[in-house]
């Protein structure tokens, strides 16, 4: 009895083992034949060690090939179908069990019946594959003993304990259930997996088109601002100069954003070179001063007289990041108000400071500001601002915002010093 019991365990764990490395087959399902020979191999070593280790009821050796043989032809196909049928009538011949001719004829009604399966059994529901998995693997054994018993003249050994007999082919019932259960919940699983990585990167695509649009919006008010200048009766030559060298400096940086977000699969090196950040400041007041004089704001900016300010970075994005900021802060102040930019020198770092008097904001929402989709405006998607920090950030910089509501937002932005 202790050995029926080993031999029966054996047999169990033997034939759920294949389900342990069929994760690592499920991924390779995109190459069909790849997939097809592994997932042969695992049934193929369950199929024969099973045989290995019998259970001898009745004078008749029990085992249950037939959950491998039965499982791997559904999950496999025609093919590993026939390869494991193969395999089974060969390793009989090696092993010298007698009438092999017999048992290989025995073998082909349910052969016929799998192959006439496959067609139905992968669009059937869960229940009806457990089902049609216990039927089949029923019939493999029902029909293989009953033809091969009798063509060899020994159906008495058939019917000697039918209770015995029943209780093997309930359990294998269950075996071969729950191997179906435990199979579909993988694929399940793997599945759903799939799914999710093709939406995240759905909502990546999506992020990024509503990114490229906010970044190119904002060189194109400013180019619209300065054009609509041009018309002005008594604009002298000097500012047409500026607002011409501006507009065409936007467009330039409206074409680097979009050479930026072509090449995020494979990003081009960026161009490192010293800021000076008394230039910088110049340019950001000039880009914002149409947008500003429309919105009834003021710019003021502040710079130390007594040395230069230099930090090392991409300078159109260092302008990206900044523009954004201070578009946001223009955009707080509805009833008109005050932006003030300034820089000086702490230590071994540059401060840049870019305040405003707007509506501020709350502790909950700076907490939120730079992810995704949130913004403060109404109409806003928050990319910009994530975009801006994200550059901040890459060039070695800290930004800190302290707001109050009603009041106003201050930006502190520290780079190290060239």
């Amino acid at each position: 009895m202790i050995a029926y019991f080993k031999d029966f365990l054996l047999n169990i764990f033997i034939i759920f083992s294949p389900l342990v490395f069929y994760p690592y087959i499920y991924k390779t399902k995109s190459r069909i034949l790849l997939y097809r020979l592994l997932l042969y191999i695992l049934f193929a070593f369950a199929l024969v060690v099973t045989m290995s280790f019998p259970i001898n009821l009745n004078g008749l050796n029990y085992d249950f090939r037939s959950i491998p043989l039965a499982v791997g032809a559904l999950y496999g196909g025609t093919q590993v179908s026939l390869l494991l049928y193969a395999t089974l009538i060969l390793y009989r011949y090696l092993a010298g069990y007698p009438y092999n001719l017999f048992y290989a004829i025995a073998l082909l009604p349910s052969f016929i019946v799998i192959v006439f399966s496959l067609r139905k059994y992968a669009y059937l529901k869960l229940s009806h594959k457990i089902i049609a998995a216990v039927l089949l693997c029923t019939l493999i054994k029902l029909t293989t003993f009953t033809a091969y018993l009798f063509m060899t003249q020994q159906i008495e050994l058939f019917i000697n304990n039918p209770m015995a007999t029943l209780q093997t082919y309930a359990i294998q019932g269950v075996i071969v259930g729950l191997c179906v259960y435990l199979v579909e919940f993988l694929n399940t699983y793997f599945h759903m997996q799939e799914e999710v990585s093709k939406s995240e990167k759905m909502n990546m695509v999506s992020d990024m088109a509503a990114s490229v649009a906010h970044e190119i919006r904002n060189p194109l008010t400013t180019v619209r601002g300065f054009i609509q200048l041009f018309g002005s009766e008594n604009l002298d030559k000097d500012k047409r100069q500026l607002y011409q060298k501006i507009c065409l400096e936007e467009l330039d940086r409206a074409q680097v954003i979009i050479t930026d977000y072509l090449s995020l699969a494979k990003p081009d090196p960026e161009i490192i070179e010293k800021i000076h950040i008394h230039e910088e400041i110049s340019y950001l007041s000039n880009v914002l001063l149409t947008y500003a004089n429309y919105n009834n704001i003021q710019i003021n900016a502040i710079l130390p007289k007594e040395h230069l300010l230099h930090i090392v970075g991409d300078r159109y994005k260092f302008r990206q990041a900044l523009i954004n900021i201070g578009k946001n802060a223009i955009e707080a102040m509805y009833n008109g108000g005050l932006l003030e930019i300034k820089a000086y020198k702490m230590y071994d770092h540059v401060v840049i400071i870019i305040s405003d008097t707007g509506i501020g904001m709350t502790a909950e929402q700076i907490k939120r500001l730079g992810t995704p989709y949130y913004s403060t405006k109404e109409k806003g998607t928050g990319l910009g601002t994530m975009v801006s920090f994200g550059i901040i950030k890459k060039m070695n910089g800290k930004i800190d915002i302290k707001s109050e509501q009603g009041k106003g937002t201050e930006c502190n932005i520290m780079f190290p010093s060239a």
